[in-house]
Protein backbone atom coordinates (compact mmCIF):
# COMPACT_ATOMS: atom_id res chain seq x y z
CA UNK A 1 0.00 0.00 0.00
CA UNK A 2 1.31 3.44 -0.92
CA UNK A 3 2.28 5.70 1.98
CA UNK A 4 0.89 9.14 1.36
CA UNK A 5 2.28 12.38 2.70
CA UNK A 6 -0.33 14.54 4.42
CA UNK A 7 0.19 18.10 5.56
CA UNK A 8 -2.10 19.94 7.93
CA UNK A 9 -2.28 23.67 8.51
CA UNK A 10 -3.95 24.29 11.87
CA UNK A 11 -3.76 26.26 15.09
CA UNK A 12 -1.29 25.30 17.82
CA UNK A 13 -1.72 21.58 18.43
CA UNK A 14 -0.83 21.94 22.12
CA UNK A 15 -3.96 24.07 22.65
CA UNK A 16 -6.57 21.62 21.34
CA UNK A 17 -9.01 19.50 23.37
CA UNK A 18 -8.57 16.03 21.95
CA UNK A 19 -12.02 14.78 22.99
CA UNK A 20 -13.76 17.23 20.69
CA UNK A 21 -11.21 18.36 18.11
CA UNK A 22 -12.16 17.37 14.56
CA UNK A 23 -8.67 17.96 13.17
CA UNK A 24 -7.30 15.54 15.77
CA UNK A 25 -9.86 12.93 14.67
CA UNK A 26 -8.77 13.36 11.04
CA UNK A 27 -5.09 13.01 11.93
CA UNK A 28 -5.74 9.84 13.92
CA UNK A 29 -7.39 8.33 10.84
CA UNK A 30 -4.48 9.36 8.59
CA UNK A 31 -2.03 7.84 11.07
CA UNK A 32 -4.01 4.59 11.22
CA UNK A 33 -3.50 4.31 7.45
CA UNK A 34 0.25 4.64 7.84
CA UNK A 35 0.40 8.10 6.26
CA UNK A 36 3.22 10.51 7.07
CA UNK A 37 1.86 13.65 8.75
CA UNK A 38 3.49 17.08 8.47
CA UNK A 39 2.30 19.72 10.92
CA UNK A 40 2.30 23.43 10.04
CA UNK A 41 0.89 26.66 11.38
CA UNK A 42 0.09 29.72 9.30
CA UNK A 43 3.41 31.51 9.97
CA UNK A 44 5.30 28.41 8.78
CA UNK A 45 4.11 28.89 5.19
CA UNK A 46 6.17 30.99 2.83
CA UNK A 47 6.95 31.45 -0.86
CA UNK A 48 10.26 31.77 -2.68
CA UNK A 49 10.60 32.44 -6.41
CA UNK A 50 6.99 31.43 -6.91
CA UNK A 51 7.31 28.13 -5.02
CA UNK A 52 5.30 27.47 -1.85
CA UNK A 53 7.29 26.05 1.06
CA UNK A 54 6.85 25.46 4.76
CA UNK A 55 8.88 24.90 7.88
CA UNK A 56 7.17 21.70 8.99
CA UNK A 57 7.49 18.93 11.57
CA UNK A 58 6.49 15.31 11.24
CA UNK A 59 3.81 14.48 13.78
CA UNK A 60 2.69 11.34 15.65
CA UNK A 61 -0.38 11.13 17.86
CA UNK A 62 -1.83 9.17 20.76
CA UNK A 63 -5.58 9.25 21.39
CA UNK A 64 -5.54 10.44 25.01
CA UNK A 65 -6.32 13.72 26.84
CA UNK A 66 -2.72 14.71 27.65
CA UNK A 67 0.71 14.03 26.14
CA UNK A 68 -1.12 13.26 22.93
CA UNK A 69 1.44 14.30 20.30
CA UNK A 70 5.11 14.15 19.41
CA UNK A 71 6.87 16.43 16.94
CA UNK A 72 10.12 15.63 15.18
CA UNK A 73 12.78 18.14 14.13
CA UNK A 74 11.78 20.94 11.80
CA UNK A 75 12.48 20.62 8.11
CA UNK A 76 11.79 22.76 5.06
CA UNK A 77 9.44 21.13 2.55
CA UNK A 78 7.83 22.11 -0.72
CA UNK A 79 4.06 22.00 -0.31
CA UNK A 80 3.80 20.39 -3.75
CA UNK A 81 5.75 17.38 -2.41
CA UNK A 82 2.76 16.54 -0.20
CA UNK A 83 -0.02 14.36 -1.59
CA UNK A 84 -2.77 16.14 0.34
CA UNK A 85 -3.03 19.17 2.62
CA UNK A 86 -5.82 19.74 5.13
CA UNK A 87 -6.44 23.46 5.59
CA UNK A 88 -7.81 23.47 9.13
CA UNK A 89 -6.85 26.92 10.40
CA UNK A 90 -9.72 28.39 12.37
CA UNK A 91 -11.07 31.83 11.47
CA UNK A 92 -10.72 34.81 11.62
CA UNK A 93 -10.78 34.80 7.86
CA UNK A 94 -8.41 37.73 7.50
CA UNK A 95 -5.79 38.78 4.96
CA UNK A 96 -3.23 36.38 6.43
CA UNK A 97 -5.67 33.52 5.86
CA UNK A 98 -6.21 34.67 2.28
CA UNK A 99 -2.47 34.86 1.64
CA UNK A 100 -2.16 31.28 2.90
CA UNK A 101 -4.72 30.13 0.33
CA UNK A 102 -2.49 31.52 -2.42
CA UNK A 103 0.45 29.49 -1.10
CA UNK A 104 -1.77 26.39 -1.01
CA UNK A 105 -3.10 27.09 -4.48
CA UNK A 106 0.40 27.02 -5.95
CA UNK A 107 0.83 23.51 -4.52
CA UNK A 108 -2.59 22.53 -5.84
CA UNK A 109 -1.55 23.63 -9.33
CA UNK A 110 1.40 21.22 -9.02
CA UNK A 111 -0.91 18.31 -8.21
CA UNK A 112 -1.40 18.40 -4.44
CA UNK A 113 -4.97 17.82 -3.24
CA UNK A 114 -6.02 20.61 -0.87
CA UNK A 115 -9.05 20.06 1.37
CA UNK A 116 -10.89 22.34 0.86
CA UNK A 117 -9.98 23.93 -2.50
CA UNK A 118 -8.16 27.22 -1.82
CA UNK A 119 -10.11 29.25 -4.37
CA UNK A 120 -13.38 28.10 -2.83
CA UNK A 121 -12.16 29.01 0.65
CA UNK A 122 -11.72 32.55 -0.69
CA UNK A 123 -14.94 32.62 -2.69
CA UNK A 124 -17.36 31.04 -0.23
CA UNK A 125 -17.90 33.30 2.75
CA UNK A 126 -19.59 31.08 5.31
CA UNK A 127 -22.59 33.37 5.64
CA UNK A 128 -22.84 34.88 2.16
CA UNK A 129 -22.46 31.48 0.45
CA UNK A 130 -26.04 30.75 1.48
CA UNK A 131 -27.15 33.34 -1.11
CA UNK A 132 -26.83 30.63 -3.77
CA UNK A 133 -29.65 28.68 -2.12
CA UNK A 134 -32.45 31.17 -1.35
CA UNK A 135 -35.02 28.35 -1.48
CA UNK A 136 -33.38 26.95 1.68
CA UNK A 137 -33.11 30.18 3.69
CA UNK A 138 -35.18 32.46 5.87
CA UNK A 139 -35.56 36.09 4.62
CA UNK A 140 -32.11 37.68 4.67
CA UNK A 141 -30.52 41.05 3.90
CA UNK A 142 -26.87 42.12 3.83
CA UNK A 143 -26.01 45.81 4.14
CA UNK A 144 -23.84 48.28 6.01
CA UNK A 145 -26.50 51.01 5.91
CA UNK A 146 -28.41 51.46 9.17
CA UNK A 147 -31.58 52.59 7.37
CA UNK A 148 -31.72 49.39 5.30
CA UNK A 149 -31.14 47.19 8.34
CA UNK A 150 -33.80 49.11 10.28
CA UNK A 151 -36.18 48.74 7.35
CA UNK A 152 -35.68 44.96 7.44
CA UNK A 153 -36.47 45.01 11.16
CA UNK A 154 -39.67 46.98 10.55
CA UNK A 155 -40.74 44.41 7.96
CA UNK A 156 -39.99 41.26 9.97
CA UNK A 157 -40.30 42.62 13.54
CA UNK A 158 -37.93 40.02 15.09
CA UNK A 159 -34.48 39.51 13.56
CA UNK A 160 -30.93 38.26 14.11
CA UNK A 161 -28.00 40.51 13.19
CA UNK A 162 -24.43 39.21 12.79
CA UNK A 163 -21.12 40.16 11.18
CA UNK A 164 -19.98 38.33 8.06
CA UNK A 165 -16.63 37.32 9.55
CA UNK A 166 -17.60 36.05 12.99
CA UNK A 167 -17.45 32.58 14.52
CA UNK A 168 -18.50 30.91 17.75
CA UNK A 169 -21.47 33.23 18.23
CA UNK A 170 -19.35 36.39 18.34
CA UNK A 171 -21.35 39.65 17.98
CA UNK A 172 -24.66 37.92 17.19
CA UNK A 173 -27.68 39.83 18.49
CA UNK A 174 -31.43 39.39 18.43
CA UNK A 175 -33.41 42.60 17.88
CA UNK A 176 -37.17 42.96 18.26
CA UNK A 177 -39.14 45.87 16.87
CA UNK A 178 -39.16 48.69 19.41
CA UNK A 179 -35.95 47.61 21.15
CA UNK A 180 -34.40 50.87 22.45
CA UNK A 181 -30.92 49.42 21.83
CA UNK A 182 -31.53 48.86 18.11
CA UNK A 183 -29.40 51.72 16.80
CA UNK A 184 -26.56 51.00 19.21
CA UNK A 185 -26.51 47.32 18.17
CA UNK A 186 -26.48 48.19 14.46
CA UNK A 187 -23.69 50.71 15.02
CA UNK A 188 -21.63 48.13 16.92
CA UNK A 189 -22.05 45.27 14.44
CA UNK A 190 -21.54 47.43 11.33
CA UNK A 191 -18.75 49.39 13.07
CA UNK A 192 -20.62 52.61 12.34
CA UNK A 193 -21.43 51.69 8.77
CA UNK A 194 -17.96 50.42 7.81
CA UNK A 195 -18.74 46.70 7.61
CA UNK A 196 -21.32 44.73 5.63
CA UNK A 197 -23.63 42.92 8.04
CA UNK A 198 -26.22 40.16 7.71
CA UNK A 199 -29.73 40.30 9.14
CA UNK A 200 -32.09 37.34 9.08
CA UNK A 201 -35.68 36.85 10.16
CA UNK A 202 -35.60 35.25 13.61
CA UNK A 203 -36.29 31.50 13.56
CA UNK A 204 -38.11 30.45 16.78
CA UNK A 205 -36.96 26.85 16.35
CA UNK A 206 -33.54 27.93 17.62
CA UNK A 207 -34.90 26.79 21.01
CA UNK A 208 -34.73 23.24 19.63
CA UNK A 209 -31.13 23.74 18.55
CA UNK A 210 -28.87 25.00 15.79
CA UNK A 211 -28.18 21.78 13.87
CA UNK A 212 -24.66 21.14 12.56
CA UNK A 213 -24.77 18.75 9.60
CA UNK A 214 -21.52 17.42 8.12
CA UNK A 215 -21.19 16.60 4.43
CA UNK A 216 -18.45 14.62 2.69
CA UNK A 217 -18.42 15.10 -1.09
CA UNK A 218 -21.92 16.52 -0.75
CA UNK A 219 -23.21 13.40 1.05
CA UNK A 220 -24.52 14.14 4.56
CA UNK A 221 -23.67 12.21 7.67
CA UNK A 222 -27.17 10.96 8.65
CA UNK A 223 -27.05 12.56 12.10
CA UNK A 224 -26.75 16.19 13.16
CA UNK A 225 -25.50 17.76 16.36
CA UNK A 226 -28.18 20.10 17.67
CA UNK A 227 -26.55 22.86 19.71
CA UNK A 228 -29.18 24.11 22.14
CA UNK A 229 -28.84 27.66 23.50
CA UNK A 230 -28.27 28.11 27.21
CA UNK A 231 -31.15 29.60 29.17
CA UNK A 232 -31.48 33.29 28.35
CA UNK A 233 -29.38 32.93 25.19
CA UNK A 234 -30.32 33.10 21.49
CA UNK A 235 -27.03 31.66 20.22
CA UNK A 236 -26.70 27.98 19.44
CA UNK A 237 -22.91 27.98 19.68
CA UNK A 238 -20.98 25.67 21.97
CA UNK A 239 -18.51 28.50 22.53
CA UNK A 240 -21.42 30.59 23.84
CA UNK A 241 -22.46 27.96 26.40
CA UNK A 242 -24.87 25.90 24.30
CA UNK A 243 -25.40 22.22 25.12
CA UNK A 244 -25.48 19.57 22.40
CA UNK A 245 -27.67 16.65 21.43
CA UNK A 246 -27.25 14.31 18.48
CA UNK A 247 -30.28 13.46 16.38
CA UNK A 248 -31.16 11.89 13.01
CA UNK A 249 -31.55 14.19 10.03
CA UNK A 250 -35.09 15.17 9.14
CA UNK A 251 -36.59 14.91 5.66
CA UNK A 252 -36.12 18.67 5.28
CA UNK A 253 -32.46 18.38 6.37
CA UNK A 254 -31.82 15.82 3.63
CA UNK A 255 -33.61 18.05 1.11
CA UNK A 256 -31.38 21.01 2.00
CA UNK A 257 -28.29 18.82 1.55
CA UNK A 258 -29.56 17.71 -1.86
CA UNK A 259 -29.98 21.34 -2.90
CA UNK A 260 -26.42 22.33 -2.07
CA UNK A 261 -24.52 19.10 -2.83
CA UNK A 262 -23.89 19.67 -6.57
CA UNK A 263 -22.41 23.11 -5.89
CA UNK A 264 -20.17 21.77 -3.13
CA UNK A 265 -18.80 19.11 -5.47
CA UNK A 266 -18.30 21.59 -8.28
CA UNK A 267 -16.32 23.89 -5.99
CA UNK A 268 -14.10 21.17 -4.52
CA UNK A 269 -15.59 21.55 -1.05
CA UNK A 270 -14.97 18.02 0.16
CA UNK A 271 -15.67 18.51 3.88
CA UNK A 272 -18.35 21.02 4.87
CA UNK A 273 -20.50 21.70 7.91
CA UNK A 274 -23.84 23.42 7.38
CA UNK A 275 -25.96 25.03 10.08
CA UNK A 276 -29.72 24.52 9.98
CA UNK A 277 -32.25 26.06 12.35
CA UNK A 278 -35.72 24.55 12.06
CA UNK A 279 -36.27 24.23 8.32
CA UNK A 280 -33.75 26.86 7.24
CA UNK A 281 -30.13 26.88 6.15
CA UNK A 282 -28.26 29.66 7.96
CA UNK A 283 -24.54 29.07 7.28
CA UNK A 284 -22.21 26.90 5.18
CA UNK A 285 -18.95 26.34 7.05
CA UNK A 286 -16.05 25.58 4.71
CA UNK A 287 -12.94 26.60 6.68
CA UNK A 288 -12.63 24.15 9.59
CA UNK A 289 -15.98 22.45 10.32
CA UNK A 290 -16.23 20.70 13.67
CA UNK A 291 -18.41 18.15 15.55
CA UNK A 292 -16.82 14.94 14.21
CA UNK A 293 -15.90 13.56 17.61
CA UNK A 294 -19.24 14.40 19.23
CA UNK A 295 -21.20 12.61 16.48
CA UNK A 296 -18.76 9.70 16.42
CA UNK A 297 -19.16 9.11 20.15
CA UNK A 298 -22.95 9.44 20.22
CA UNK A 299 -23.70 7.22 17.22
CA UNK A 300 -20.67 4.88 16.99
CA UNK A 301 -19.57 6.47 13.72
CA UNK A 302 -16.16 7.00 12.15
CA UNK A 303 -16.68 10.14 10.08
CA UNK A 304 -12.96 10.60 9.51
CA UNK A 305 -12.79 7.14 7.94
CA UNK A 306 -15.46 8.15 5.41
CA UNK A 307 -13.63 11.42 4.72
CA UNK A 308 -10.31 9.66 4.13
CA UNK A 309 -11.92 7.05 1.92
CA UNK A 310 -12.99 9.97 -0.28
CA UNK A 311 -9.56 11.60 -0.12
CA UNK A 312 -7.71 8.34 -0.83
CA UNK A 313 -9.99 7.58 -3.76
CA UNK A 314 -9.08 10.93 -5.28
CA UNK A 315 -5.38 10.28 -4.78
CA UNK A 316 -5.56 6.82 -6.32
CA UNK A 317 -7.49 8.10 -9.32
CA UNK A 318 -4.95 10.90 -9.76
CA UNK A 319 -2.06 8.46 -9.69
Amino acid sequence: MKTYKLGIVMDAIESIKTYKDSSFAMLLEAQSRGWQIYYMQLPDLYMESGISLAVAQQLTLIDQPTDYFQLQHTETIQLADLDVILMRKDPPFDLEYIYATYFLEQAEQQGTLVVNRPQSLRDCNEKLFTREFPQCCTPTRVSRKAELLNQFLQTHEDIIIKPLDGMGGKSIFRIRQGDPNTNAIIEAVTQYGKCQTMVQKFIPEILEGDKRILLIDGKPVPYSLARIPAEGENRGNLAAGASSRGQPLSERDFWICEQIAPVLREKGLIFVGIDVIGDYLTEINVTSPTCIRELDSQFSLNISYDLFESIQSRLENRN
